[in-house]
Formats: C-alpha cells, structure tokens, sequence
C-alpha cells in the first residue's frame, strides 16, 4: 500500500473547487492536509452548505439553477481571477468533462486540474473514443459506431451485429437516452426514444450500436498519468450494482476477476490513456460478461475523479486528489506500476435523496438531525450538516459511505454496520434499502451483475411502503403523551381542564392519531387497533452532535431511535431507517372526514398530486382543456429527474399550477373532471413546445411514473 507526501513545497498557492456538496468538502480537506488556500464557490441554494464553511474563501456563482451558477463557465473562471486562485479542480459532474472550461483556464493562464482538451473532446465522443482505442488494440464490444448513422443504418447493421443490442447516444453519458432492444420489431421506436432524449440531454442525437453483453459485469480500471509519459494503474473497481445505468454500490478489488485478467485489463486501461495523451487521474470503464470473465471490452472513459475513488484510495493508500493536484503542478509520479499493492477490500454505498418506496423518486426536506458512522474501517464523504437544506436543483446524492476490510465478507459487514449507525432525519434516503441491497445473496457471493437490482424490482413488483412500524406509532405516540403530561395547564382552573386521562380507578386512555391510526395510552398500557402492549418510553442524555434518543419498550422488546420533531410530524430512526410519523388531534382527524363526505364520489375529478418536491417545468394544457386520458398535464422537475403527470381519464383539466412554481412532495397540481364522452378523437392536442426534452408515453394511470433525465450536467456515475 502507497502512501502520500504530506512534506515539500506548497503545489499551488490557491485552488478554487468549481463543484458543491461531499465531493467539493472531500477535495477541500486534501488542500488543507497540503498547505493549500481553498477557495469555494457557491449557489444562493447553497449558501449555508458545509463546503463553503470549509474553504477559505467563497464566491457566490449566482441563483439556484445550474446553469446560472455551476455550469456558468465565465463565472466559475471569474472567481478564480478574483481570488487568485493558480488552478481550478473541477470535481466530477458540472463543468468536469467539458472542454470549455479548459480552454477558458488556460486562455487565463490558470492550471485545470484535469486532463488536456483533445483527451476530452476524443473520450467525450463515444464513437471517437471507440475508434480510437481500437487502433491501440484494445478491445471493443461489437457494434457499429460512425458519425452520422440514420435509422435506415442502424436497423440494417442490427441484423449483422445479432440481437440483442444495445442503442446508446454518442455524447453524454450517465445511462441516458440508452435502449435495450431484444428483437427487430422493437428496434425503431428505441431509436426514436434515444434520438429524442439525446437531443434533449445533450444537445447531439446521434446513436451507435452495441452487442448486448449477457450477464454484464462493469468493471472500471482508476489510471493516473503524468506530463512526462508515465502512466499506472490504480487497480480495478466493480460497478456492477446499478439502477437506471446509475451505480449504487461500488467495490474495489472486484470479486470476478482473477490476477492474470487485472493484469490486462489494467495494461488495457494504460493503452486506452496514452492513445490520448491523458494527463492527471481517469477510470476506463469495461465491460465483462460473468460467462466469460477473462474477456473484457472497452465502453468509456472518464476524464474525472470518480464518484467512487474513495474505495481505490483505501486499497492502495493513495490519495488521488493528492496525485491530481501534483501531477498538475508538473511532477511526475512518484512510482512506477510494479510499486502498486492492493490490500484488504473496500465498498462504498451512495447515499441518496430518494424515496424506494416511490418508485426511487427523488426527496426534498431539510436535515432536522444527522448521526453519521464512523469507526475502525469506515470513512464518510459527505456534505450534510444539521439545519441543512435538501434542495431539488442537483443530483440527489448526499453523502458516500465506505468500509474497508482486510477481506470482502469484512468490508461488506463493516459496511452494513456503518449504514445501521446512519440516521438522517428530516428526509427520505435509500439508507435502509440500501441494507437491504447488502444482503442479497447474490451481492454476499460477489455473483451479481448491471441486471440485480432491476431484477429484484421486478420479482417484488410495485410494492409500496408497508408504512409505520407497531414500534414506531407507538414510540410516536408515547413522545406526544410524555409532552403533553408536561405541558404546565394555562390559565386559573386550567388544571381541572385538562385532559390528563385521571379518574379514580385505572386512568382513562387518551387517543392519538399517528400516520392515520389511533393509539390509546392508558399509563403503561398502549392498544393499538384492538390489540394491547406494555410499553415504556425514555429520554435519553443528550450527546453533543447527535440526535436526540429514546429507547422504547414494547412488550419486553427495547428499541433505540434517533429523534427529531418537525412541527406536528415526528422523525424516528433505527439501524439505519427513517420515518415520519404525523400526529393529528381529533378535531383534524374529524374536519377531513366532513371535508371526504363533501367531495363526494372522488374517482368523477381525480387529482394529480406532485410525487415529489420540484418545480413545475412545464405545463402542456390550459385549465379548462379538455385531455385524453394519459396525455400529459405538467412536468415536475427535481435534482435532475423529470416527473410527467398525465391524465388518468378523459377529461376536462382544472389547473393549479403554472410553469415555474414551486411544489411539495404530493401537493395538487391539477384535478381531471371526468367525461365519459371524451375520448383522443375529441381531446385537445397538448401543447409540448415547451416540453420537447420529455418523450410521449403511453396511456397510464396517474400515479404512475414516467421518469426521463432533465437537460443538463450529467449526473456523476
């Protein structure tokens, strides 16, 4: 295992981080480590963020939106001026792999940390960078890549290549506008699909084909190559567990491969660098079937750091940050390939803004309480705070979690544990889907492939949350109980008014209506529709930068929860688990039970309500038009994920929203009055002029979701 330089002059004097959230804090911390000035940059959503704390200096990029902050180069290279900062470290996602930025930096003769800009305008460019690679004999999937290709083309070269295949988007990347296409028929319309959401997403429709790799294992090689020739590789990364072509849980080394493939295909990924000059840190990405796990094929490079270095970094000791930043300054490395060592095994969990119960639609709210692990092989890349806002402008993950072992089965364990140790209150995460991922059988035997989790889905079908626990409606509603006990009586006589539950005898329940079902407490007894429990709930000490606790008894069983109070909703977290639990009175409780009666038959005006906090982007009706069913009515917008409500039935449309505004997770958008004489024939044509990055779909229920990537930086992946 290597181990960095902490001594020696200061590389730069200045380095300004052009990225936000936990890789912006995680490149910050090695500026500091080396003696060097870190300056932030920031949006007006992200003015309180841990990062901007962290660095030296912030500057204020502009408003919320990507485009008017972080993907504004002019701004990012103004602030750089404005500091004097001598090199700009891009992170990964935003302005990272886009070549303006380089040549703005080196029109100011500021050093960008990252590769030169043939490297990514080549490795950029899907069909470049497959022609390219296959000249320095590295191999590539079969298919067919050339600029240019119709329809006609594609369709006519699917039948030599032999199905199935795979229709990806030249630029870009990320998963999106990619098709898996498994007979002829289905072939033309995924052409359509990719055109239309390349165009959108990138700004470039044009498509190539790929052979669909049975039982694909992606692999990716970490390289680093300096300014002198010299070139390494870091070692490989398993990526395989991915959802919506968007890795979830990463691991380094992988469990497939045996030390005769690593030696090639990291002597590959060297191949793949040079064919480009690369200068600075870059992963080659690869794809192996499990079936024949000693041939592997080239997909892509990332000219970046990675979303998942950190598990190369604790199997080698290296920091790459640390090599970035030297290898910009014009040293070369410091060792060569044979000086490289792998030991013990690392995996790393995303944590995200997300809701599984939702279909993984993306979550908003505010940090109410945070308890991040930590212990002996763990490590936590994050850019959560307390009182920190979960804004919807960005991609969704939070923070990174990581656990090394001297061995696969103890990195996996320490990982589970540091997730279990993990308690985010005051938004939904995947923290607890993520535990549950861990314990697949084919993940515990490293047998698993790019089609698990999609696999998994699909067997469980669409199950939603089986909502609140006994445990936590009754530790809710034991929390609500102790306050009120507390709670000093207002005004004279107010003593004999309030609704203690006293009288002689056994007292008398008190009721309390917890996510939509009515607990009774009666001193330690608790029933809970019709059944009884012994229950006991304690406060416990606070501890400095922790949540609140309370340890609940329920029948002799003692569960520790984090906890957070929201207004009437209470927070509760457990091994890793969140959940929020409302609390009505009985005067709320009767007031929506009038408001139901008044409505009426609801299935004659069915509501469109928005599945998750955004912004609505578009609205492609007019209140008052009249809709087919499954045409869409609005899109909502959040961290880069776009939502389309359409019409669950034929219709007249009554609209509560306008493009532009803000909305909260389940909030009315818009209302169908029902006409069963309705149908396409007689329904207005939406307006999508203003929604050309969103591809039709079907007639389908309302609730379903229709997810398509937004118009903007690709996410990190």
């Amino acid at each position: 295992m290597l181990a960095d330089s902490t001594s020696g002059p200061a590389l730069f004097g200045t380095v300004l981080v052009a990225n936000r959230g936990e890789i912006a804090c995680r490149v910050i911390r090695t500026l500091r480590r080396l003696g060097i000035r870190a300056v932030a940059v920031y949006s007006d959503a992200d003015a309180g963020a841990p990062h901007v704390a962290l660095a030296d200096e912030a500057v204020r990029l502009g408003p919320a939106p990507a485009r008017e902050s972080y993907l504004d180069v002019e701004a990012v290279v103004a602030a750089a001026r404005a500091t004097g900062a001598e090199a700009v470290h891009p992170g990964y996602g935003f302005l990272s792999e886009n070549p303006a930025l380089a040549q703005a930096c080196e029109r100011e003769g500021i050093v960008f940390v990252g590769p030169g800009v043939r490297a990514l305008e080549v490795m950029g460019d899907k069909i470049a960078a497959k022609t390219e690679v296959t000249r320095h004999g590295v191999p590539t999937i079969p298919g067919i890549a050339e600029p240019g290709l119709t329809d006609e083309q594609l369709i006519a070269a699917a039948e030599e290549v032999g199905y199935p295949v795979l229709v990806k988007p030249s630029a870009g990347g990320g998963g999106k506008g990619m098709q898996a296409v498994r007979s002829a028929a289905e072939l033309p319309e995924a052409l359509r699909t990719a055109r239309r959401v390349a165009a959108a997403a990138f700004g470039d429709d044009t498509l190539f084909l790929e052979r669909l790799v049975s039982a694909p294992r992606h692999i990716e090689v970490q390289v680093l190559a300096d300014r002198h020739g010299g070139v390494v590789h870091l070692g490989e990364r398993e990526c395989s567990l991915q959802r919506r072509h968007q890795k979830v849980i990463e691991e380094a080394p992988s469990a497939l491969l045996d030390a005769a493939t690593r030696a090639r295909i990291g002597e590959a990924a060297c191949r793949v660098a040079a064919s480009v000059d690369y200068v600075g840190a870059g992963t080659v990405e690869f794809l192996v079937s499990a079936e024949a796990p000693d041939e592997f094929f080239f997909m892509e490079m990332n000219t970046r750091l990675q979303v998942e270095h950190p598990v190369t970094e604790l199997v080698t000791g290296v920091d790459l940050v640390e090599q970035q930043l030297r290898i910009a300054a014009g040293e070369p490395l410091a060792f060569a390939q044979e000086d490289v060592r792998l030991t013990g095994h690392a995996v790393e969990a995303r944590v995200y803004a997300e809701d599984p119960s939702r279909g993984f639609l993306p979550a908003g709210g505010r940090v109410l309480a945070l308890r991040e692990p930590a212990g002996e092989g763990v490590r936590v890349d994050s850019g959560l705070a307390p009182g920190l806002p979960v804004v919807t402008e960005y991609d969704p993950m939070l923070a990174k979690v990581i656990a090394w072992g001297p061995d696969r089965p103890e990195a996996l364990a320490r990982l589970d544990r540091a997730l279990a140790g993990t308690a985010i209150l005051g938004a939904v995460t995947n923290v607890g889907w993520l535990r549950d991922l861990l314990a697949d059988p084919e993940v515990r035997a490293g047998t698993m492939d790019t089609t698990l989790i999609d696999r998994r889905v699909a067997e469980q079908g669409a199950q939603g949350d089986d909502g609140p626990s006994l445990a936590e409606r009754v530790a809710a509603a034991l929390l609500a109980h102790g306050e009120r006990e507390q709670r000093p009586p207002a005004g004279v006589g107010a003593v004999w008014g309030a609704p203690t539950g006293w009288r002689l005898g056994s007292p008398r329940p008190v009721h309390y209506d917890v996510a939509d079902a009515e607990v009774a407490v009666a001193g330690s007894r608790v029933s809970i529709d019709g059944e009884e429990h012994e229950a006991s709930l304690r406060l416990l000490p606070a501890t400095p930068g922790a949540p609140e606790a309370v340890l609940l008894t329920l029948d002799g069983v003692t569960t520790r929860f984090d906890l957070a109070r929201d207004g009437d909703t209470v927070w509760l977290g457990s091994e890793g688990r969140a959940r929020a639990l409302r609390l009505r009175d009985r005067a709320e409780r009767l007031a929506e039970r009038l408001a139901a009666l008044d409505r009426g038959d609801a299935a004659a005006h069915p509501e469109l309500r928005s599945p998750m906090p955004g912004t609505v982007i578009a609205v492609a009706v007019e209140s008052g038009s009249t809709v087919a069913a499954g045409d869409t009515v609005a899109v909502v917008e959040a961290m880069k994920m776009e939502h389309r409500l359409l019409a669950p039935v034929a219709g007249v449309v009554r609209l509560h929203v306008a493009p532009g505004d803000l909305v909260r997770l389940d909030q009315l958008v818009a209302e169908v009055d029902a006409d069963e004489t309705a149908d396409a024939s007689t329904a207005s044509t939406p307006d999508t002029s203003s929604t050309t990055d969103v591809p039709p779909a079907p007639p389908a229920p309302a609730d379903e979701a229709v997810l398509t990537p937004s118009a903007g930086p690709e996410e990190p992946h």
